[in-house]
C-alpha cells in the first residue's frame, strides 16, 4: 500500500511492428505538444503527503512492503490478509476466508488470480487493472509524471464524516484511481479503483511509523459487496520477499517444451496460415484516443473498415468514419486506393517468388536471414512460469517472457525485443499465437532519441480466435503508446481495434466486403481486379 494501424498480427515480431505502426501513424498526424498543466494544486497535495509519509528520500528507498493482518468472520475463525509489494512492479494480495484463498497477483509480466478453483492468468481489463495497481503502489506517489500518471484535483469529499481532498489519477491506459487525503495529517484516508473488474475501496486509519514510513494499521476493504475490517498485525518495510511469491504457483506450472523447435514450427507454418487466411474477410473497427497530460481526452475518432487477406497482408477499405458511411466520392477514392494496394502486394509477391526460385537454383536457403521471426525471442528473452490453460475453448501453452540480461543486442530489432516483457499464449497444435501481451520495460530511443522516444510502459495486446476449427484470426488489439517526438512533442494515445463478422468468401459476400471478383488471388503480374 502506498505509504504511499493495428493490423494483421502474425507471430513474426508483432511487438515491434505493432508499436512501430502505432508510432508512425501518430507521428504523421503532426500532433501538437500538450499544453502546460492548468494547476499546481494536485502536486502540492501529493508533495504534502510525501513529506508526511516519511519524505522523498525514505520513500524512494522502499524496495518491499509487507502487511499481514486478520479480520473477523461471522460464525467462523478469523480470516487472514496478506499484502506484498516489491519494486519495481510486483504485487500480491491474499484473503483467506473459511480456508478459501482469494489471490490477486502481478509478477511484472502477467497477472493471475485464484478464487475457488485453480489459478488462472487474467486477461483484458482485469490484467490491465492489476498491472496499473502494481505500478501505482510501488510508486509510493513519487515521480508520477515520469511514470506517465496524470493527476487532477476533483474537490472536497467526505470520508467517515470528515472532509478530505480528492485527487484522480489516470494512468497511460486511461484507468483511473480516486485518492482522498486528510487536510490536517496529509495522509491517505481512502482510495478506490476497479480491481479484477470489481469495484475496490480501501479506507485507512491508525497510521504508525515503521522504519521511518507511515503505514496504516487498520484497513477497511470493500471488494464488491463484501467488506473486510482488517487489523494489521505485522507491517515491515524492506523485509525479505522472494520473487516466487508473485509468480504463478509452482505446483500449477508445467515443463516447457523445446521452444526452439516450437518457434521454428510456428515460423515454418506461417505460409500455410497466411494461405488459410485468404479464405476469410471481415470487419475491423479502429478506435483511437489522444490524451492531454492531465488525462483529459484531446481527440477521439472511430474508423470502420472491411478487409481480406492477401499474401499475409491485411487489405483494408475504409467504409465509415465516426459511425457515418463515406459518401460516394470518398468511397470511390478508398476503392481505388485498395486496388493500388493489391497491385503492390502482387508485385512484392512476384519479386519475392522470383528471388526464392533463383536462390533455390543456387542452393541457398529459401528463408531470408534478414527477415525476423518469432525465434528472435529465443536469443533476446528468457521464459518463466510455464502453464497450460484453456483459452477461447482451446488448450494453450502460456508462459511469461522478459529481457535476457546476458544478451548483447546489436540490430535494431534485437534492441526492441530486449525492451519487452509480457506473456504469450500459444496453440501448439495449430502452430500459432492465440494471445500476446507485452510492454516496454524501458524507453526505446530512435536515432538516439532525436527522432523519437517510445516511452517506458508503452504496451499492447493482440488476441485471436480459432475460426471454423482451422485457423486463428485476429479479434482484438490494444495499444497504449507514450511518445516524445523530436525532443519536443509528447503525447499519449490509446488505440483499440476490434475484428468481427468473419465470413468465408463466396458469391454472396463479395459485394459486401470489397473482395476482388476472383475467388482466388490473381496470377502474378496480372492487372489488379476490379472491386465491387
Amino acid at each position: 500500500m502506498p505509504s504511499t494501424r493495428p493490423g494483421y498480427a502474425s507471430p513474426r515480431l508483432r511487438p515491434y511492428k505493432e508499436a512501430a505502426a502505432i508510432f508512425v501513424v501518430v507521428f504523421l498526424t503532426g500532433i501538437a505538444a500538450c499544453p502546460p498543466s492548468r494547476s499546481q494544486e494536485p502536486q502540492k497535495i501529493i508533495d504534502q503527503y510525501v513529506k508526511a509519509a516519511g519524505g522523498r528520500k525514505a520513500l524512494s528507498k522502499i524496495q518491499t512492503v509487507t502487511l499481514e493482518g486478520t479480520f473477523p468472520i461471522a460464525d467462523g475463525n478469523p480470516g487472514t490478509f496478506t499484502f506484498y509489494l516489491k519494486s519495481p512492479n510486483r504485487y500480491y494480495s491474499e484473503l483467506i476466508v473459511n480456508d478459501r484463498p482469494v489471490i490477486l497477483a502481478y509478477n511484472g509480466k502477467s497477472a493471475w488470480h485464484l478464487d475457488g478453483g485453480g489459478p488462472s492468468t487474467l486477461l483484458g481489463a482485469p490484467n490491465t487493472q492489476l498491472e496499473a495497481a502494481s505500478q501505482y503502489y510501488n510508486s509510493h506517489l513519487l515521480d508520477l509524471k515520469k511514470a506517465k500518471i496524470a493527476v487532477a484535483f476533483v474537490g472536497h469529499a467526505e470520508v467517515r464524516g470528515k472532509d478530505t481532498l480528492q485527487l484522480e489519477l489516470t494512468n497511460p491506459a486511461g484507468l483511473k484511481r480516486e485518492l482522498y487525503f486528510d487536510p490536517q495529517s496529509h495522509l491517505l484516508t481512502k482510495e478506490s479503483a476497479q480491481m479484477n473488474d470489481v469495484s475496490e475501496e480501501l479506507i485507512y486509519s491508525d497510521y504508525r511509523r515503521e522504519s521511518g514510513i507511515q503505514l496504516p494499521h487498520s484497513v477497511e476493504l470493500h471488494r464488491g459487496a463484501a467488506v473486510y475490517n482488517i487489523g494489521i498485525t505485522r507491517a515491515v518495510v524492506n523485509g525479505v520477499v522472494g520473487e516466487r511469491t508473485f509468480d504463478f504457483p509452482k505446483k500449477s506450472q508445467v515443463q516447457l517444451p523445446d521452444l526452439k523447435a516450437l518457434f521454428k514450427e510456428i515460423d515454418d507454418h506461417q505460409k500455410a496460415i497466411d494461405k488459410l487466411k485468404e479464405d476469410y474477410a471481415g470487419t475491423r473497427v479502429e478506435e483511437q484516443t489522444e490524451f492531454e497530460n492531465d488525462g483529459r481526452v484531446k481527440k477521439h475518432e472511430v474508423k470502420e473498415y472491411t478487409f481480406f487477406y492477401l499474401d499475409g497482408d491485411e487489405v483494408s477499405t475504409l467504409v465509415k468514419k465516426d459511425s457515418k458511411p463515406l459518401n460516394a466520392d470518398e468511397q470511390k477514392k478508398e476503392n481505388e486506393s485498395t486496388q493500388k494496394e493489391i497491385a503492390n502486394i502482387q508485385k512484392r509477391q512476384a519479386k519475392r517468388d522470383a528471388k526464392e526460385e533463383k536462390d533455390k537454383e543456387a542452393g541457398k536457403s529459401e528463408k531470408d536471414d534478414d527477415e525476423p521471426g518469432i525465434e528472435i525471442f529465443l536469443r533476446v528473452s528468457q521464459f518463466v512460469n510455464p502453464r497450460r490453460e484453456r483459452f477461447r475453448g482451446q488448450d494453450v501453452l502460456v508462459f511469461d517472457f522478459e529481457p535476457n540480461p546476458e544478451f548483447q543486442a546489436h540490430k535494431l530489432v534485437e534492441k526492441v525485443v530486449q525492451k519487452l516483457a509480457g506473456v504469450v499464449w500459444i496453440d501448439e497444435q495449430a502452430h500459432d499465437v492465440a494471445r500476446l501481451e507485452a510492454y516496454f520495460v524501458g524507453d526505446m530511443k530512435f536515432a538516439g532519441g532525436l527522432l523519437a522516444n517510445l516511452q517506458k510502459g508503452t504496451s499492447f495486446i493482440m488476441e485471436q480466435e480459432f475460426v471454423n476449427s482451422e485457423v486463428w484470426l485476429p479479434t482484438y488489439e490494444e495499444a497504449h503508446v507514450g511518445v516524445r517526438v523530436l525532443l519536443v512533442k509528447g503525447f499519449k494515445v490509446n488505440a483499440v481495434t476490434r475484428y468481427s463478422d468473419y465470413k468465408k468468401f463466396n458469391v454472396q459476400t463479395i459485394s459486401t466486403i470489397g473482395k476482388p471478383k476472383e475467388s482466388e488471388p490473381s496470377p502474378q503480374g496480372a492487372k489488379p481486379p476490379e472491386l465491387q
